[in-house]
């Protein structure tokens, strides 16, 4: 039998997955892949409040029309006129609001220390939302391997980063940014997936790290 750590520790990092994949444009394959069902796994595994926010984050998207989810989609993160939620770090990290700012280069040492690399089709700046989520889950993922490794020196490393990371940049905009898509949106699939998302970003930012 798995170890609660360990079974909590693969949620975590399974739910962290699903949730920046919601961060891209809406399609068929979130229907397809089963990323609802999965991400409803994953949050039961965790807590009852996070399995009831998962369950009503896929509801949510199967009430939708696609178009209206698209459009939702768009009038927040992308424009064309004034975008309510930029999903960029830098742009509620600094008083000007700029975009690919110091929190911008800070988060690339952050990747780069952490050995994360964006993929070459990755059309986004590099303090996208869904790319803070997918550094989140490879540290949390990492953390898990150290653990089941008996790797103490590996799981404090990684331990330590995902707090650093949290504590720096994604733990300091969530909560503006998922309030502001929470405000703008127009469909309660994206209500729903700012909600949860702070949730677990809050935990994982409150959440204590390995003792050294």
């Amino acid at each position: 039998m798995a170890d609660g750590n360990d079974e909590k520790g693969s949620a975590r990092a399974d739910l962290c997955r699903f949730l920046a994949a919601c961060y891209y444009q809406p399609g068929s394959e979130f229907s397809e892949e089963g990323v609802f069902d999965s991400m409803l796994a994953a949050a039961s595994r965790i807590d009852l409040d996070f399995a009831t926010r998962a369950r009503r984050l896929g509801e949510a998207f199967s009430a939708e029309e696609h178009d209206g989810l698209l459009l939702d989609y768009t009038r927040l993160f992308l424009g064309p006129a004034e975008v309510i939620a930029q999903p960029y770090g830098s742009v509620w990290l600094s008083a000007e609001e700029s975009l690919m700012g110091d929190a911008s280069m800070a988060v690339l040492q952050l990747y780069e220390e952490g050995g994360f690399e964006i993929a070459e089709d990755f059309r986004e700046l590099p303090d996208h939302i869904a790319a803070e989520l997918e550094f989140l889950y490879l540290l949390i993922f990492r953390e898990n391997q150290a653990r089941r490794a008996g790797e103490p020196g590996a799981l404090n490393a990684a331990a330590k980063l995902r707090k650093r990371f949290l504590g720096e940049h994604l733990g300091r905009w969530v909560g503006p940014f998922t309030a502001a898509v929470s405000a703008g949106a127009q469909s309660t699939f994206y209500r729903e997936l700012a909600g949860l998302t702070e949730r677990f970003v809050r935990m994982e930012t409150t959440a204590g790290g390995e003792k050294t």
